[in-house]
């Protein structure tokens, strides 16, 4: 139980900082020139928030006993996550929204 309190906690943080990007008026993450500001974060923080549910939603199995075969699934939906965040990242937010 407590693996998932602390699980949920890292998760409710990452929403969090996702939701302070996507209101953001400043880009200071982006290692390039954006064309549109507002628009980049609101992509970037849509994209958190999204990736902050799913980890938390991965994190359900630990509510389950402790030798329980579904922790794998949370391990191994947290790597697919970060992967599809990365993606989705390089592949779609930063080709729309770079200056070139």
């Amino acid at each position: 139980m407590l693996a998932f309190i602390i699980w949920a906690l890292l998760g409710v943080v990452y929403i969090g900082l996702s939701v302070f990007v996507f209101f953001s008026s400043i880009a200071p993450w982006a290692n390039f020139q954006v064309k549109d500001i507002a628009g980049y974060n609101k992509a970037l923080g849509k994209l958190g928030i999204i990736c902050g549910t799913i980890l938390i939603l991965l994190g359900l199995p630990l509510l389950c006993e402790q030798n329980s075969p579904f922790i794998a699934l949370s391990i191994l939906g947290t790597m697919a996550d970060a992967i599809a965040f990365m993606a989705v990242y390089f592949l779609v937010i930063e080709r729309k929204y770079r200056n070139r």
